[in-house]
């Protein structure tokens, strides 16, 4: 077919030029005394994304799932209890690998399409009188529902309660799109991934911990090896690594990094907001709803309902084999109830009218009743008024 796929998912994302570029580099030697010019530079700015100073930053040649099991296996012991609200299929997924892993997991069951509900979160943490509950688990933006949760609300539930567990945070489609602050909200494990907000391929896992978590580092007995955070304070701190790194990722993530921190995060925040309220303005045009309810709906991904008697895939397979468009699919028990519009990454308000018109056509070509047209306009009157400068 002529022309490009256009990757409307919520990851992996579309990759710029300049970082394709940037990965296009020739093998070197990981061990040379020039090394750490690379990778201790990386490692403090990479801190600025996650926005923390007193926290440290970690790259591993691993994914985001890894990430999950890097903040479980470094700072807790076997047998720990870990609590997490279950919404969607990546939060079901990080509560299946802490079972499997061993540890004492309290599952809190959540409408798919609503977030962590805070009061609940309070009240449980205060029933917690001997402090068994050893780490909060929160998914950040849920990619399955398109539903983003509130982690400074998270926080202070932990703070009123005067619980001390440790808060992670899944933020592997909300961090370098989505306002994310270490600091601030206390995070103590803070989990991201190369292939979204970071506009780089799969293979990178972007981690950050508190002094907090890496004093628990200092006492926990959990078997690892590959994915042992103390291999890589040890050798970050010369500037190295404690295997062979994943080069082009490294020399790409210079390169998105540049281009983040130029255009300036709260700008790239606003940028995404944009993005998705036009999807949106578009969603409700044709009719159709969200599978985020009110005040939980993400700006990375937006997750669209379709009526009784449509089948979500249909949409997307239309949307891939006639317009070369790559949409999400509903997972889990949302399977051919939703199909999922990525606006996250290197993405500006024309890209987004293009999925919106390939959306729009293949909803008519399997028979939604919309007005043609009727959600490009919408978009496009929204991304008029709103004119980024």
């Amino acid at each position: 077919m002529a022309g490009r796929n256009h990757l409307y998912i919520p990851g992996p994302t579309n990759v710029p030029n300049e970082i394709l570029n940037a990965m296009h580099i020739p093998m070197e030697d990981h061990r040379s005394p020039v090394f750490p010019n690379l990778l201790k530079p990386l490692l403090h700015d990479l801190k600025k994304i996650f926005k923390t100073e007193a926290g440290q930053a970690f790259v591993f040649p691993a994914t985001g799932t890894a990430g999950w099991e890097i903040a479980l296996t470094n700072t807790l012991n076997p047998g720990d209890k870990v609590l997490i609200y279950r919404f969607g299929q990546f939060s079901h997924l990080w509560a299946e690998m802490a079972k499997r892993l061993g540890f004492d997991v309290e599952i809190h069951q959540e409408t798919w399409g609503k977030g962590i509900p805070l009061d609940r979160l309070e009240q449980r943490l205060k029933e917690d009188k001997q402090h068994e509950i050893k780490a909060v688990l929160a998914t950040h933006n849920e990619t399955a529902t398109g539903v983003t949760s509130d982690i400074g609300g998270v926080r202070n539930a932990l703070d009123a309660a005067s619980h001390p567990a440790l808060l992670f945070v899944d933020g592997v489609s909300s961090i370098a799109s989505i306002d994310f602050r270490m600091d601030e909200w206390a995070v103590d494990g803070a989990i991201s991934g190369s292939q979204k907000g970071f506009m780089l391929p799969a293979g990178g896992a972007f981690l950050a911990f508190s002094q907090k978590a890496l004093k628990a580092a200092e006492t926990s007995v959990y078997p690892r090896c590959f994915l042992d955070l103390k291999d890589q304070v040890n050798s970050n701190k010369d500037g190295y690594t404690p295997y062979t790194p994943a080069l082009p990722i490294l020399y790409g993530l210079r390169k998105a990094l540049d281009m983040l921190l130029e255009e300036g995060l709260e700008n790239v925040y606003a940028r995404h907001y944009r993005l998705a309220e036009g999807t949106r303005k578009a969603i409700a045009a044709w009719g159709m709803k969200l599978c985020a309810q009110p005040g939980f709906e993400s700006n990375t991904v937006s997750a669209v309902v379709v009526p009784e008697g449509k089948d979500a895939r249909a949409v997307i397979s239309t949307a891939f084999s006639k317009y070369n468009i790559s949409l999400g699919a509903g997972l889990s028990e949302l399977s051919g109830k939703v199909f999922r519009i990525g606006h996250v990454g290197d993405m500006n308000d024309v890209s987004m009218l293009g999925a919106i018109a390939g959306v729009e056509m293949a909803l008519l070509d399997n028979g939604f009743t919309i007005k043609p047209g009727s959600g490009v306009a919408a978009a496009i009157e929204y991304y008029r008024s709103t004119a980024a400068v």
